[in-house]
């Protein structure tokens, strides 16, 4: 890669943080660091870029010298929690397409938005993946903001002739990773029985190494101008197969009860659950072959050594 300047936001995220990390530690380029506030604890060749809250009234300063924007910030949902679309808008679409015009205004190259599976929905059939020319069907506030966002900077893209590259993740894991992947690490680690040893689902999930393998790929990759990708591992496993994964990963015994999926949907149902149920109990797949094929780009790592890298770099 050649020497650039790359601002990357929400850089003290999960995704962000692990962006500017591996930009600095193994590309050595130099990156912004766009946060709310001035940030003192990043490392050397990172320059702290005070960003204020994201949203309609976003002064980011200039952008002149900036050559690529990867843009992670966002409002994303809290565990059972509901917010207005408002609220979701005002951060993922009016903050995003002010970054994006004036990314456009001062110069910059290539901005790469990401977005999230949520847009293409909220769970496939057995076997029939989401793929990255299906239309879009996002089920909640969250996914309707992102796709909105989307199809604001591909029309800043088209205006402007600023570079856009939409990434697509479903659920991303990791070290310090928060909401349901880090409740279900939890479950595990205190050895509580789930009946859980009997779901036959499939569900798409992505490494953060492997999602940030696939960010830096994009910042570099000429194919990747004004496209839409997908992300994942490659591999998809059922929620029986993934808590086996994740225990064998920390080195922990996993008690799972075989109960039948039809028994537990039942009972969710009854209790209000619906939306858990579907998360543990139903299938959510996506196709990466047109992300493999146009970059030239594998995951780099299994499923089983994101795992294992998640948490030995957790202990």
């Amino acid at each position: 890669m050649s020497l650039e300047k790359v601002l990357v936001t929400g850089a003290t995220g999960f995704i962000g943080a692990a962006v500017v990390k591996k930009l600095v530690t193994l590309l050595g380029i130099q990156v912004w660091a766009g946060a709310r506030d001035s940030v003192n604890e990043f490392p050397e060749k990172v320059i702290s870029f005070p960003l204020g809250d994201i949203g309609r009234s976003t002064s980011c300063g200039s952008l002149s010298g900036i050559s690529t924007i990867v843009h992670c910030a966002a409002r994303v949902p809290v565990i059972e929690a509901r917010c207005p679309i408002e609220d979701f808008r005002e951060v993922n679409v009016n903050g995003t397409l002010k970054l994006a015009r004036r990314a456009s205004q001062d110069g910059v190259r290539r901005f790469i938005f990401i977005s999230s599976v949520k847009v293409n929905g909220e769970a496939t059939s057995l076997g029939r993946p989401y793929h990255a020319h299906d239309a879009p069907s996002p089920q909640d506030p969250y996914g309707l903001s992102k796709l909105e966002a989307e199809q604001g900077i591909l029309a800043v893209a088209e205006e402007t002739g600023l570079e856009v590259v939409i990434i697509r993740p479903p659920l991303v894991y990791g070290p310090s990773v928060k909401g349901n992947f880090a409740n279900m690490i939890k479950l595990v680690d205190h050895g509580i029985p789930l009946p859980l040893g009997a779901i036959h689902n499939k569900r798409s999930l992505v490494g953060i190494d492997n999602l940030v393998d696939l960010i830096i790929r994009c910042i570099e990759h000429p194919a990747a101008a004004n496209q839409l990708f997908l992300a994942s591992d490659g591999e998809d496993l059922s929620t029986t197969e993934l808590l086996r994964s994740v225990g064998n990963a920390m080195g922990k015994p996993v008690r799972l009860i075989p109960v039948p999926a039809g028994l537990l949907q039942l009972g969710a149902t009854i209790l209000g659950k619906r939306a858990m149920a579907q998360r543990l109990l139903g299938s959510l797949q996506v196709d990466i072959s047109k992300t493999c094929e146009l970059l030239d780009w594998k995951p780099p790592y299994t499923v089983e050594e994101g795992l294992r890298r998640c948490f030995e770099r957790s202990n």
